[in-house]
C-alpha cells in the first residue's frame, strides 16, 4: 500500500476538523471537494463567505459539506481578540491592536487550534512560510521539551534498500538556516517523534557530517557532536548516534568499517541534516536522481498541528498534506 493512501485511511478513521485560512483561493475550493468526499477530515474554511460561494460556483465544485467562517462576523470574534491580547499582552500588545489582527484569517485559524475550535490547519498557497509560523509561534507555541519549530520531508525512494525499505524521513530541510547545536538536537528529538507517530516506524537516528566519530575535526564538526550529546541526554529512550557521514548512516558494510560500535550506523532510518544547506539540497537530489516521493515539507515542534504547503501547490497537495495534518491530530497526546 503505497503510504499516503495509508495516511488517508488513517485520516478517515478518526475524522478531525481542519481549518484552512485560505478559503478563496481556487485550490484551495477544489481540495475542499475531494477532502470532503473522500471523508478525511471536517473542513473549515477562512474567509468572505459570499466570495468563496461565488468563486465555488465558478470552479463548479461542491463544498456544501465544508463550513464556512468569516472572521468579520464570527461570534467568536470577541473571544480571539481577547485571547490573543492574553497571549500578547507582555510583548506589548494592546485589545485595539489584538482585534485587528485577529480579524486576519491566518490569525484567526491559529486561535480557532488554539481553542481547540478546530484540531489542524494547513495554509500556505497563497502565504509565505514566514506568514504562517509567525501567529503559529506567536499563539501555538513549540511542544513541551521542544526548542524549535522545524520541517521534515517524508522520502519514499522506489526499489531501494535503505531505511524502512526505501522510507527515511530527512530534516530540517525548510525552516532553520543555521541551527544551534540545542536546536539540532531538539530537531532531532522531534523528527524521532514523528516518525513513531506519523509513520510508524522504529526510528534509529544519524546525526550528518562531513566526519564519523571523530574522523574529521571542525567547528561544523563539534557542534554535531554537541547536539548528539544534548538529544541523548533528553532522549535516552531513543536510539540517536553521531556524527556520522550519510554513507556511513545507511550502509552496514560502510559502518562496519566506520562505526561498529554505533548501534545506528548502517540501519538509520532518520536522517538529520547539520544545517538547512546540507538539507535542502539533499532532498532534492534524492528527489531529482533517484526519482523518490518527497512528501512535505511537514511541521514539527508545535504544540498543536499545523502544517505549510508551497504557493507552487496543486490541489491534490493541498489534499494530501491535509490528510497528513489529520493523522497528526490524532497522534495528539
Amino acid at each position: 500500500m503505497e503510504l499516503m493512501e495509508k495516511f488517508w485511511n488513517a485520516a478517515k478513521g478518526d475524522i478531525k476538523r481542519i481549518v484552512l485560512p485560505e478559503g478563496e483561493e481556487e485550490r484551495t475550493l477544489v481540495a475542499t471537494e475531494k477532502i470532503v468526499k473522500e471523508g478525511l477530515a471536517k473542513v473549515i474554511l477562512v474567509g468572505n463567505e459570499k466570495n468563496i460561494r461565488e468563486k465555488a460556483k465558478d470552479l463548479k465544485v461542491d463544498i456544501s459539506g465544508a463550513e464556512i467562517i468569516d472572521p468579520e462576523t464570527s461570534d467568536k470574534l470577541e473571544e480571539y481578540t481577547n485571547g490573543f491580547y492574553e497571549l500578547r499582552k507582555k510583548k506589548g500588545m494592546t485589545l485595539e491592536k489584538a482585534d485587528k489582527i485577529i480579524r486576519d484569517p491566518l490569525y484567526f485559524a491559529t486561535m480557532m487550534v488554539k481553542m481547540d475550535h478546530a484540531d489542524g490547519m494547513v495554509s500556505g498557497a497563497v502565504h509565505t512560510t514566514g506568514d504562517l509560523l509567525r501567529p503559529g509561534l506567536q499563539i501555538i507555541k513549540t511542544a513541551p521539551g521542544i526548542s524549535v519549530v522545524s520541517s521534515v520531508f517524508i522520502m519514499v525512494v522506489p526499489n531501494c534498500q535503505y531505511g524502512e525499505d526505501g522510507m527515511l524521513l530527512f530534516s530540517d530541510c525548510a525552516v532553520n538556516p543555521n541551527p544551534t547545536a540545542e536546536q539540532l538536537a531538539s530537531i532531532a528529538i522531534s523528527t524521532a517523534e514523528t516518525a513513531k507517530g506519523l509513520c510508524n516506524m522504529d526510528p534509529k537516528v544519524a546525526m550528518l557530517s562531513f566526519s564519523t566519530m571523530g574522523s574529521a575535526e571542525h567547528e561544523l564538526v563539534e557542534k554535531v557532536r554537541e547536539a548528539t550529546k544534548m538529544a541523548k541526554a533528553a532522549r535516552p529512550d531513543l536510539l540517536i548516534d553521531g556524527e556520522l557521514q550519510l554513507d556511513a548512516s545507511i550502509v552496514e558494510k560502510v559502518a562496519a568499517q566506520k562505526a561498529p560500535e554505533s548501534n545506528v550506523a548502517g540501519k538509520a532510518n532518520v536522517l538529520i541534516f547539520p544545517d538547512l544547506q546540507a538539507g535542502n539540497i539533499g532532498y532534492k537530489l534524492v528527489q531529482r536522481f533517484a526519482k523518490a516521493e518527497a512528501i512535505g515539507p511537514i511541521c514539527q515542534g508545535f504544540a498543536k498541528p499545523i502544517n505549510d504547503l508551497s504557493r507552487g501547490c496543486s490541489a491534490e497537495d493541498i489534499v494530501n498534506v491535509v490528510a497528513v495534518t489529520a493523522v497528526q491530530a490524532q497522534n495528539q497526546k
